[in-house]
This record gives C-alpha cells, sequence and structure tokens, in this order.
C-alpha cells in the first residue's frame, strides 16, 4: 500500500497539472470498505508550493484520512444500533443551520443598527441596578519622571491644576521627558493604575477617600497622580463606561424583536394562504 501511494504521489506531482483527473479514478488508500481517490485530493495543496512540500501535504492528508476512517469504524463497531442513528439529529441541525443563515442575512440587509444618544441615555437610567461596578475606577491625571528630569516643581504644581493652560503646558513637558501619563478623563480600574504606581494600600476604598493628590518617589521614578473622581465597586458603573455595552444590549434586544417579527409574519402569511394544516 505505502509503495502504491509513493507512485500515485511522483505520478501526480509530475503532470502539469498536479490534480488532473485520470480517465480511471486511481485507488490512493483503503481503509475497510470505503476507499480514497486521485480526485478526492483535488485542490488540497496550494498554488505555488514546491514538489517536495506537495509531497508531504498529500501524505498527511492521506494519513489523517486512513485514521478518521479506522477509529470510525471502530467506534461504529461498538455503538448500538440506536446510538449510531443521527438522521434525526442530523436533520434538526441542517433545519436550525438554513433558518439561522436565513435570519443572519435578513439581520444585516433591514435591521436598522442606528441607536441614539437619547436611546442610551434611557436605558441607563431605567435599568441602572444592572450596571453595578465589579471594581473600583478612578479618573486621573498622572505622570509618570526619570528622577533626573528637569522642571520636578513646575510638574508638581500644574498636575494639580484644572486650568486649560496649564494642561497645554504640562502636556507639552510630558511629550518632552514623561516616561508614561495619562489625562485623558475617562475611567480606569484603579488597579490597573496601580500597575504603572507604587501604591501600598490595603483598603482602597479609604485610600481614595482619604487621598486627592498622591507623590511618591522611588530608586528610579518620580510618579504624580491628581485623583479627580472615584466610584467604589458595588456602586453604579458611569453611564460613559458602560455606553459600548448598552449599545449591543439594545442592539441584541432589537434583533431579538425583528427575528420574532419575521418569524410570526411568515407564520401568519402561511396561515392565511392555507400553507399547511394539522391532523388531529
Amino acid at each position: 500500500m505505502k509503495k502504491y501511494i509513493i507512485i500515485s504521489l511522483i505520478i501526480l506531482l509530475s503532470s502539469c497539472n498536479i490534480f488532473n483527473k485520470n480517465k480511471s479514478d486511481n485507488i490512493v488508500a483503503r481503509a475497510y470498505d470505503k476507499y480514497l481517490y486521485d480526485s478526492d485530493l483535488t485542490g488540497i495543496i496550494p498554488h505555488g508550493t514546491t514538489a517536495t512540500d506537495s509531497i508531504s501535504i498529500i501524505k498527511n492528508y492521506i494519513n489523517n484520512w486512513i485514521r478518521q476512517k479506522v477509529i470510525l469504524h471502530k467506534a461504529e463497531q461498538n455503538l448500538i444500533n440506536k446510538q449510531r442513528n443521527f438522521t434525526k439529529q442530523l436533520e434538526n441541525y441542517r433545519n436550525s443551520l438554513i433558518i439561522y443563515e436565513y435570519e443572519k442575512n435578513l439581520v444585516s440587509q433591514k435591521l436598522d443598527t442606528n441607536i441614539t444618544e437619547q436611546e442610551i441615555i434611557n436605558y441607563y437610567n431605567n435599568n441602572k441596578k444592572n450596571f453595578e461596578l465589579k471594581d473600583n475606577i478612578v479618573r486621573v491625571v498622572y505622570v509618570k519622571l526619570h528622577l533626573n528630569s528637569p522642571d520636578i516643581k513646575k510638574v508638581k504644581n500644574l498636575y494639580k491644576s484644572d486650568k486649560t493652560q496649564d494642561r497645554e503646558k504640562l502636556t507639552k513637558y510630558c511629550y518632552k521627558y514623561a516616561v508614561n501619563f495619562f489625562f485623558d478623563d475617562s475611567w480606569l480600574i484603579f488597579n490597573d493604575l496601580l500597575k504603572e504606581i507604587p501604591i501600598n494600600t490595603y483598603n482602597q476604598e479609604n485610600y481614595l477617600k482619604n487621598h486627592r493628590f498622591i507623590e511618591i518617589k522611588d530608586s528610579l521614578y518620580y510618579y504624580f497622580v491628581n485623583i479627580k473622581g472615584f466610584k467604589i465597586k458595588e456602586s453604579t458603573s458611569p453611564l460613559s463606561l458602560e455606553k459600548e455595552n448598552i449599545k449591543n444590549i439594545i442592539l441584541n434586544k432589537r434583533k431579538i424583536r425583528f427575528i420574532n417579527n419575521m418569524h410570526n409574519k411568515i407564520f401568519k402569511d402561511a396561515l392565511k394562504n392555507n400553507d399547511f394544516e394539522t391532523f388531529f
């Protein structure tokens, strides 16, 4: 068998088109009463593959085919008829797959995916109990500098300020000298901030309640943190943090409603046209 496979591979690879079907479709492998033919190998070799790699790919394909058929044969021998009968399961799977593809095409063509800001706000206000924080979060101004950075005193004043001109000065400074910095008004998980800053605290809630401006120095860096706001875990998560989540929720609800309406319409049309009947 192995000798036949190698000969077959050489014949296949020596032709202009490796996988042109011969007049007589040669058998490449057999496993019990199952046969693999030359034509079954069509298309498995990517364009431009070398002869050596082509042989390797074909061998692997044949070996995998044989292993699957041998294991399948053993499984069929050891399962009772009831266990081997998947006709109903396969039919149900096929039906579900067809319906799913139809629904997906309709949704992509006809579902309105535009979600307004007001819809998001309304959903948030009506479902605040569903938006509970799992972590402490903060809004911060954060600067990390080398110990030899210039004008440290200047930074100590600027990072505390909420004035626009001071923020611009600090931004310019940080682009020139900072190792890292963060001025965005978006919320951060406090634990993620602690990965950047060597703050030692056993009670995050108390720490956040009692610290606004934080200045820390270690053997390499200065750290400056202005905690502009915070929310404790198990409190209500802010809307800005939940916007994308709410969009997905609204879109999913809209999708379910669309599909249900489509199902009902199809059923009513079929009923109206006497396309089905029951006999009980």
